[in-house]
């Protein structure tokens, strides 16, 4: 799908499908000559005849003959400050950009996004689609009322048969001329709807002269059946002029039964009567693709017919509780004939609503279809409703929602449906609310609406409202929708949905994230709030994969930053090359399921880069207080896009939807002898210069030899147990430290925890090595570290090995703080006490597993298999106390000689030095 602006700005000037657009936003099948109606005809005129509906002829006596006329009125003050709240949402967001084909779902997917405005433009056409079934079946009872056979009414012709059969036969005829219309154009529509408000408004200027030009007089009522099966006694309405005495009959509530279904009314369900003809403010909106100014005609033309209406309500109110008494209300809810100069005007206006409400329904449900359609979004589902007439109009939107239609008309009776109908609306309405409540919450520059009657408090109180009536009208039914967009938004957002569109909640987001880390004041640290927030440098992320996984596990929630460093100079460059690669990273941390943010520099030498990632990564309270980098030998890098299915691509290089493959955006591995980016002596300097910084220095090696499954996000499952040796002394200067105490040592037992914190590593048990000299007591030492841990909540296996213990080196002498490392030793003295400390830590990983000590058949890579043996389970992962880097430069490269010796054969390997306290035995 090709990009698309965001709703805030114009659209583009050429579309998807190469479907144009006019710089005023209009789109659509057909362009700008698609869109042809005026404010009037196309916002006013369908926006009246939906609220009005048949409720302005049939539902005004049963709502003031119920409720009276001060609750009437405050029902009709309720339902209208709600549907004004919506309203004015619906202004905000049509007067801040170009508004498409759509309307409502329009304005909600495109703020919203796919998942949540697709799920309720699928529910908003639903309620459409039964919306006009509804009003026709109604348009059918109206009509057998007067015409049919087997009508109880004295008067009328009674020569239309009635039943099931026919019932949906008349349905589908009258569906036949609404789909007739509806399929030649919106501008034939628009000209049925202009003479459908005409005959209404006739009908209804006459029922108010009626009420001024009738004398008082008696109206004889319908019998009603009685609780055995026998009439009631005849009753007689009194129609008695304006008269003060039966206003004040009226002024107060007097709930009684209702003939038509014999149920008890209340407040509640009158006012859910009352809330379901007002309904039809959207019907303007679902429009949009065809007004000439949507901008402009949207929001002028519904506040003009939501005014109009309320005004015609509170009128019709006000009269019929001056001039009618109670049983004629209550009694006779198509009073408006009895009492009209011209009865059959009054019906020809009932019939002329109904007809225009299926009308309106039927081409805003096509709109939204075809809308739907457009974006794809449920798959070749909706493909018919794509195409359009050489005019634009969505004829294949038309024909197919018809079709639902006629499916919905073999129900027959759709009473229960009514209520199922008005909730899916106010489900729109609450979503519009809530689009504009986003976007003024997001506090986004382009939002800039030149409607500014709202706020947020108008918007959220539109929200809580459309909820409230929700369950007001009908619980089950709103508790089902809810569930039903849940389902719809699940489905979608498995399915993928583009994401061009621009969602709010990014922006809210990064509102939300921005306020609170201002609130993260790092002068509030505490040690025992302390994690780890690493920064890991990688070179080139198919030998890294693994390291990188494992860094994930490592961060406990803390911050996780991927740092890169492009070699290069920016003034002889013509453009930053850093910025295109962030895609393919971003994409990396997508396909590598880690938590893990991207941050990328340009720099003349990778250790530059990395003082500029150490101090300028992160934001505030989020920055980076350990370093990760990979260890510097003479190992062949692996490609582990190869091997690892997260990365597996298709033969052409491509991905899912056409995008390059990873493969294709990252070079492959360095070979053999090929040169490096970073020599030895920056590699050790950017070790030091970390430590400098007061940063935390992790070195990995061999972490391809993990397991796959000791990197997954899951448990270990059934895998065997491993061990995880933590050796939290310095091997190189073993006789001269503080003990296992020091920040260093504790910082090794904290990242170990961490990591047996991780669910695929619970099955790991944690050893740690104490290393004692051949003239120690034995004991001692291992009291006081179990004392340790256990005031730190650590539990472990604690070891005491003898120094020298399989290895046959001699015990070490005493020495000072840095000889090895430093040189104030030989070299060979220090290589060979280096090998001295390698040999006994492989000796103890053989013993672990049952093989013998020392020898590269005694390491991981050699027994990694062997897991079970007699020994005990492997270990799968060693921490070794990292030395300080040689305070001379020109020692480095011995000092990273001297770790390649300590570290060689032992397998997955973390050397780590610690600078800052991790571990508090507080509270």
């Amino acid at each position: 799908m090709a990009s698309e602006n965001s709703p805030l700005l114009a659209y583009r000037l050429l579309g998807d499908e190469g479907v144009a657009f006019s710089a005023n936003g209009a789109g659509g099948p057909g362009g700008a000559s698609a869109r042809k109606l005026s404010t009037f005809l196309g916002v006013v005129v369908p926006t009246v005849l939906s609220m009005f509906s048949i409720v302005v002829f049939l539902r005004i006596g049963f709502v003031v003959g119920h409720a009276g006329l001060l609750q009437a009125l405050a029902m009709l003050l309720v339902a209208y400050f709600i549907l004004a709240l919506t309203v004015l949402s619906v202004c905000a967001i049509a007067t801040n950009g170009a508004v498409r084909g759509g309307g409502a779902y329009f304005m909600i997917s495109r703020t919203l996004g796919p998942e949540v405005g697709g799920s309720i433009g699928l529910m908003f056409y639903l309620a459409n689609v039964c919306g006009c079934a509804v009003s026709l079946l109604g348009l059918v009872e109206a009509v057998l009322d007067v015409f049919g056979a087997e009508s109880a009414k004295s008067n009328g012709l009674h020569v239309l048969p009635q039943g099931y059969g026919w019932s949906l036969l008349y349905g589908s005829l009258l569906l036949g001329l609404v789909g007739g219309v509806c399929t030649l154009g919106a501008g034939l529509y628009a000209r049925a709807s202009f003479l459908t408000f005409l005959l209404v408004s006739g009908s209804l200027a006459l029922v108010l002269v009626s009420f001024v030009a009738v004398g008082p007089r008696s109206i004889p009522l319908t019998p009603r059946p009685g609780p055995n099966g026998s009439s009631l006694p005849p009753q007689v309405g009194h129609f008695t002029g304006f008269n003060s005495s039966t206003l004040k009959a009226n002024l107060g509530a007097g709930y009684a039964k209702d003939y038509t279904t014999g149920a008890m009314m209340n407040f509640a369900s009158v006012f859910a009567v009352l809330f379901n003809g007002c309904t039809g403010i959207m019907a303007g909106a679902n429009m949009s693709g065809e007004l000439k100014d949507p901008s402009r005609a949207i929001p002028l033309g519904t506040i003009v017919a939501v005014a109009y209406t309320f005004f015609i309500y509170a009128l019709l109110f006000f009269l019929s509780s001056f001039t009618c008494d109670r049983t004629l209300l209550q009694e006779d809810y198509g009073f408006f004939r009895a009492i009209s100069l011209w009865p059959p005007l009054v019906l020809i206006g009932i019939y002329a609503t109904s007809l225009s409400a299926s009308m309106s329904s039927l081409i805003g449900a096509s709109r939204i279809l075809h809308a739907l359609a457009q974006d794809d979004l449920f798959g070749v589902i909706l493909a018919p409703a794509k195409v359009v007439s050489r005019t634009g109009n969505p004829w294949g939107a038309v024909l197919y929602s018809w079709g639902l239609v006629q499916l919905v008309l073999l129900a027959g009776k759709l009473n229960t449906l009514a209520a199922v109908v008005t909730v899916f609306y106010l489900v729109a309405y609450a979503a519009v609310d809530l689009s504009c409540l986003s976007l003024e919450w997001a506090s986004a520059p382009n939002f800039r609406p030149t409607f500014n009657l709202f706020s947020w408090h108008t918007c959220l109180l539109g929200v809580a409202s459309c909820l409230l009536m929700m369950f007001l009208i009908s619980p089950g039914a709103a508790g089902g929708s809810l569930l039903l967009m849940g389902l719809l938004s699940a489905l979608l957002t498995a399915r993928g949905g583009p994401s061009s569109w621009g969602y709010v909640s990014q922006a809210l987001l990064f509102h939300q994230v921005r306020k609170y880390l201002l609130r993260l004041d790092v002068r509030k640290d505490h040690v025992k709030f302390w994690r780890p927030q690493l920064l890991l440098l990688v070179g080139n992320p198919r030998g890294a994969l693994p390291l990188l996984r494992l860094a994930n596990q490592l961060k406990k929630g803390g911050l996780y930053v991927l740092g890169h460093v492009t070699l290069g100079d920016l003034d002889c460059l013509p453009s930053d090359p850093v910025q295109p690669q962030y895609g393919a990273w971003l994409s990396l941390v997508d396909r590598a399921q880690v938590k893990a943010f991207v941050d990328l520099t340009l720099s003349p030498s990778v250790r530059q880069g990395a003082q500029h990632l150490l101090r300028i990564s992160g934001l505030g309270g989020m920055k980076p207080n350990t370093l990760v980098l990979g260890f510097y030998d003479d190992a062949v890098p692996q490609d582990h896009f190869l091997t690892d299915p997260a990365f597996s691509e298709a033969a052409d290089g491509t991905q899912e939807g056409g995008s390059p493959a990873l493969s294709t955006l990252f070079p492959p591995p360095r070979a053999p002898g090929s040169p490096r980016a970073l020599s030895p002596q920056d590699y050790v300097a950017t070790v030091a210069d970390a430590l400098k910084m007061n940063k935390n220095v992790v070195l990995a090696r061999a972490c391809g030899a993990l397991p796959p499954e000791r990197l997954s996000r899951g448990s270990g499952g059934t895998s065997q147990p491993h061990h995880v040796d933590v050796w939290p002394l310095n091997l190189l200067r073993p006789r001269g430290g503080p003990g296992y105490v020091d920040v260093c040592g504790l910082f090794l037992l904290q990242m170990a925890t961490i990591l047996g914190m991780v669910p695929a590593w619970h099955s790991a048990r944690l050893r740690i090595f104490l290393c004692l000299g051949p003239r120690e007591a034995p004991g001692a030492a291992e009291g006081r570290l179990r004392a340790l841990l256990s005031q730190l909540r650590i539990r472990a296996e604690v070891q005491e090995v003898v120094w020298g213990e399989g290895a046959g080196a001699a015990e070490p002498e005493e020495e000072e703080e840095g000889d090895f490392v430093n040189g104030r030793r030989g070299d060979a003295e220090a290589e060979a006490l280096a090998g001295s400390a390698n040999a006994l830590v492989r000796a103890q990983q053989g013993r672990s597993r049952g093989g013998g000590p020392g020898g590269p058949e005694g390491g991981p890579e050699g027994g990694s298999e062997g897991g079970d043996g007699e020994g005990g389970p492997a270990t799968a992962l060693t921490f070794l106390y990292l030395p300080r880097p040689p305070a001379d430069p020109a020692r480095y490269t011995r000092y990273l000689a001297l770790l390649e010796i300590l570290t060689r054969d032992l397998g997955p390997t973390l050397l780590i030095h610690g600078v800052t306290p991790v571990t508090c035995t507080d509270l």
